[in-house]
C-alpha cells in the first residue's frame, strides 16, 4: 500500500485535503469518488511524509483493534447508536491510522453506507476478517456480539504472537550479545593484551598461538566479517522472499527442536480461534476457512488451510484433509472429527484454541528454560577458553624463571 496526498471537494462542498492508502493512484481516486469527493489533485506522499507517518505508527497492531472492539461495545451496551458511537471512539485511539479510518468510517455510515462496507472501503486498515465478522453481524442484528468476539480475538493472537516472538528474541539477543563480545575481546582486548608478550624470547603455548591467530584475523579482516554478515542476512532475506525459499525455510523451522514445536501449537491455536470467531458470528465455512489460511504465519499450514478448503468445497469433512496434510496433532483432528459428528465444532475449536494458547506459553517457558544453560555452557566454555590461552604463556614464563 502506497500514501497519496489528495485535495477534493467533499459531499458538503468544502474543500478537503487528507492522506489515503492504496495500491495506486487509480484505486485511490476511485476509493475517494466512491465517497462522493470530487477529486481536484492526487500524488504520492514524498519520502519525507512517509517518514513522519512511520514516526507516528501507521501500522494497527492487534492490541489496538482489541481495544477498539472492546470501547465500541461498551459504547452500543450503553444504548449508544453506531453512528454516534463512531463519533466517539474516533477522539479515543492513539493510533493516528486508525483514528483516520475510524472518521472515514463515521461519514460514511453517516451517508447510510452499511458498516461492513464503509470499513472494505478502508481495507489498508481493518482486516478481512473483522470485515466479515462486522457484515455477518449486521445481517443477523448482533453486531455487538461480533465485535465482542473480535476482541477476545484480537487480544488472544496478540498475546499468541508475543509468546511466539519471546521465545524468539530472547536466544537471538543473547547470541548476538555472546557474538559482539567476543569480536570486542578478538580485535581489542587481546591484541593489548598479548602485546605483553611480544618480547619474550619463549615460544606461545599452541592455545595462545591459536587464540594469536585468531585476533590477528579479526584484526586484519574485521570490514570482511561485517561484510560477509551482511551479505548472509541479504541473501536469507531474499531466499526467504521466493516461493522456494519460503517452503524451504518454514519446514526447517517445524524441525528445529524447542522452536518447532512452539510453531505447530501456534498454528493449531490460530486454526482454532480464527475457525471458531468465524463460524461461530455466522461466517459459512468456506470463507472461514479462506480467512484462516491467509491468516497462518508458517507457509505450509497456509497451504494446508487452502487444501482443506479446497477438500470441504467437495464435501469432504474438515478432519480428513487435516489428518493427510500430517502437520496436525492427532488431538487436533480427533476434536474435529468429534465435533463434525456432534454438531458442536464451534465449540471443540475453541476448546483446541485454549488448549494450544495455553500450551504456547508452556511450550515458549520451557524453550526459554533449556536455551538459558545452553548459551551459558557455550558462554563458559569461550571465556575458559580465553583465560587458559591468555594465562598460559604467563605460567611459561614462571616456569623459565624458576
Amino acid at each position: 500500500m502506497a500514501g497519496y496526498d489528495y485535495t477534493a471537494i467533499g459531499p458538503d462542498g468544502k474543500k478537503a485535503k487528507g492522506r489515503a492508502e492504496a495500491k495506486n493512484k487509480e484505486v485511490c481516486v476511485a476509493n475517494l469518488k466512491s465517497q462522493h469527493y470530487t477529486v481536484t489533485s492526487v500524488q504520492e506522499a514524498g519520502g519525507l511524509n512517509k517518514k513522519i507517518n512511520l514516526s507516528f505508527g501507521q501500522k494497527v497492531k492487534k492490541r489496538d483493534f482489541a481495544i477498539f472492539c472492546t470501547q465500541f461495545v461498551s459504547i452500543i451496551g450503553a444504548g449508544v447508536p453506531i453512528i454516534d458511537a463512531f463519533g466517539m471512539m474516533k477522539d479515543q485511539t492513539d493510533n493516528r491510522a486508525l483514528q483516520t479510518a475510524i472518521e472515514s468510517v463515521h461519514s460514511d455510515i453517516s451517508k447510510g453506507d452499511p458498516l461492513a462496507v464503509a470499513m472494505r472501503r478502508r481495507g489498508g486498515v481493518f482486516p478481512e476478517m473483522l470485515c466479515n465478522m462486522v457484515e455477518a453481524g449486521e445481517a443477523s442484528g448482533s453486531l455487538d456480539k461480533s465485535f465482542s468476539r473480535m476482541a477476545t480475538q484480537f487480544d488472544k493472537d496478540a498475546a499468541l504472537e508475543s509468546a511466539v516472538k519471546k521465545a524468539l528474541i530472547y536466544p537471538i539477543v543473547l547470541i548476538v550479545v555472546m557474538i559482539g563480545v567476543v569480536f570486542a575481546m578478538m580485535t581489542f582486548v587481546i591484541p593489548n593484551f598479548m602485546g605483553m608478550f611480544e618480547d619474550l624470547d619463549t615460544e606461545l603455548p599452541a592455545i595462545t598461538q591459536a587464540l594469536v591467530n585468531i585476533s590477528d584475523f579479526f584484526v586484519g579482516y574485521w570490514w570482511a566479517i561485517i561484510i560477509a554478515v551482511i551479505v548472509l542476512i541479504a541473501a536469507y532475506k531474499m531466499f526467504y522472499g521466493t516461493t522456494n525459499g519460503r517452503f524451504i525455510i518454514d519446514k526447517l523451522k517445524l524441525k528445529i527442536p524447542a522452536l518447532g514445536p512452539v510453531q505447530v501449537k501456534s498454528s493449531c491455536a490460530k486454526l482454532g480461534r480464527t475457525l471458531c470467531t468465524l463460524l461461530g458470528a455466522g461466517v459459512p465455512m468456506i470463507d472461514a476457512l479462506d480467512i484462516t489460511a491467509r491468516s497462518m504465519d508458517n507457509v505450509h499450514y497456509k497451504a494446508a488451510m487452502k487444501e482443506a478448503k479446497d477438500q470441504v468445497t467437495r464435501g469432504v469433512a474438515l478432519s480428513r484433509p487435516l489428518k493427510t496434510s500430517g502437520l496436525f496433532p492427532p488431538m487436533v483432528i480427533h476434536m474435529v472429527s468429534i465435533g463434525e459428528e456432534t454438531g458442536n465444532i464451534e465449540v471443540m475449536l475453541e476448546n483446541i484454541a485454549n488448549y494450544y494458547e495455553d500450551d504456547v506459553q508452556i511450550a515458549t517457558e520451557s524453550m526459554m528454560a533449556l536455551m538459558e544453560p545452553m548459551i551459558i555452557v557455550v558462554m563458559a566454555v569461550l571465556v575458559g577458553f580465553l583465560v587458559i590461552a591468555m594465562l598460559s604463556p604467563m605460567f611459561t614464563l614462571y616456569e623459565s624463571l624458576s
